[in-house]
């Protein structure tokens, strides 16, 4: 099994302007207590997560209606760290992506798990996301902070995924995951109305499929 997590901590980078993770004690014991208890604060942003349509249109589904089977199965891993601006299909076809793939994670190098956060990194085309959304896709992971450019604020990705029903798992770690086919684990956890939920994400070798 490969965990493609990133370690949620005080040293993980957020969003610009966004909460960083901290923790304090409510307990400990070596202050006299029974039992150490800890609580913490932090951005759903932080680290590898799920996005609800929640983030990115007022009254969508929250972080606790994300549906379970969208993140497991079967997932492709596909390489496109040197892709130099919008992803379009013809791209991930050349890289061993078929139609009829539920699950994509995309490796574009530019994971937090690798240092501060990037400055840039490749995205799919708002018209790539929507037809892949329209073909049947469950899930888009990606292994930086958005599936978005990180200079939009439209979002159109996010719009054109959630607009067919399709999941979004950002944050990823996919340094150890060779491009190839996978069955992916990583469901959010299921927290009342937020607009994320953190996951913990592994991939676990996938040569019966």
């Amino acid at each position: 099994m490969i965990d493609i997590s990133i370690t949620l901590g005080a040293s993980t980078p957020p969003w610009p302007g966004d909460t960083p993770y901290s923790c304090g004690w409510t307990w400990r014991i070596a202050a006299g207590a029974s039992v150490n208890v800890s609580a913490v604060t932090a951005s759903p942003h932080v680290g590898t997560h799920a996005d609800a349509p929640l983030h990115v249109r007022d009254g969508a589904p929250a972080s606790d209606e994300l549906p379970l089977d969208a993140f497991m199965g079967e997932a492709l891993v596909v390489d496109v760290s040197d892709c130099h601006g919008p992803i379009e299909r013809a791209h991930l076809e050349a890289r061993g992506w078929r139609p009829g793939t539920l699950r994509l994670l995309l490796r574009t190098g530019q994971t937090i798990a690798a240092g501060p956060f990037p400055i840039a990194w490749p995205a799919l085309s708002p018209a790539c996301a929507a037809s892949l959304a329209a073909d049947g896709l469950r899930l888009l992971g990606v292994d930086c902070p958005s599936v978005d450019d990180r200079e939009s604020t439209s979002l159109a990705v996010h719009h054109a995924l959630f607009d067919d029903g399709t999941c979004v798992l950002e944050n990823l770690d996919l340094r150890a995951a060779a491009p190839g086919r996978y069955e992916l684990i990583a469901p959010p956890l299921k927290v009342h109305g937020l607009d994320a939920a953190p996951v913990r994400a592994v991939l676990r070798a996938a040569a019966a499929l």
